[in-house]
């Protein structure tokens, strides 16, 4: 799959070189390019093929570094386990959250900060004009 995006990678590239390669020997080998007007446009054409390039050069050192065969299980890390190295327990934190779940629907008081009065507006603090 790697190498025939490469070959479409190529393809761009070979066409604007035909095309330069073409216009340069348009009338021969004494400046016609640039005697018939075609100047800015072999000019215009060398530049694009070396756009152009930019992702052949790319996909060609992909092709070189990167391995081909298939990615072997342990190069993935085990998510059943919680990690060491961030201390964060997924399993535990699901079961905090349930638990306040639970006591929410039960009308327990939980750890959770409680939420403001029905009939209270929280007062906020207001940014530019005030009003009343």
């Amino acid at each position: 799959m790697r190498v025939f995006k490469v070959i479409l990678a190529f393809l761009p590239v070979a066409y604007c070189g035909w095309l330069l390669f073409y216009f340069l020997n348009q009338g021969g080998l004494n400046d016609s390019a640039v005697a018939d007007g075609l100047g800015p446009t072999v000019i215009g054409l060398g530049l694009v093929g070396l756009l152009f390039c930019i992702p052949l050069v790319f996909k060609l050192i992909r092709l070189v570094v990167t391995p081909r065969g298939p990615k072997s299980d342990a190069s993935r890390p085990d998510l059943s386990e919680p990690s060491e190295e961030s201390g964060f327990d997924a399993d535990a934190a699901l079961a905090r959250y349930m638990a306040r779940k639970q006591a929410a629907a039960e009308g327990l008081p939980s750890s959770a900060p409680a939420a403001a009065p029905a009939g209270e507006v929280p007062q906020r603090p207001s940014f530019g004009r005030k009003i009343g």
